[in-house]
């Protein structure tokens, strides 16, 4: 017998977008390219709706 929910499982999407911030170790914050805290650019955030970092954790939000 097959379990309900892998009926609807789906794998991950990857994405093959880039995202115009990095991940900085020592500031443990995602940054621009010039150096701002990316969760301080109100058009990045309404464009993204959020900053994901991936350092650790998939559930880690820089916000």
């Amino acid at each position: 017998m097959q379990p309900f929910a892998l009926n609807y499982a789906r794998p991950a999407v990857e994405c093959e977008c880039s995202t115009p911030y990095v991940y900085d170790a020592g500031l443990q914050l995602n940054v621009l390219a010039d150096g701002r805290i990316a969760a301080s650019d109100l058009a990045l955030l309404r464009e993204l709706g959020t900053t994901t970092s991936t350092a650790g954790s998939k559930t880690h939000f820089d916000d």
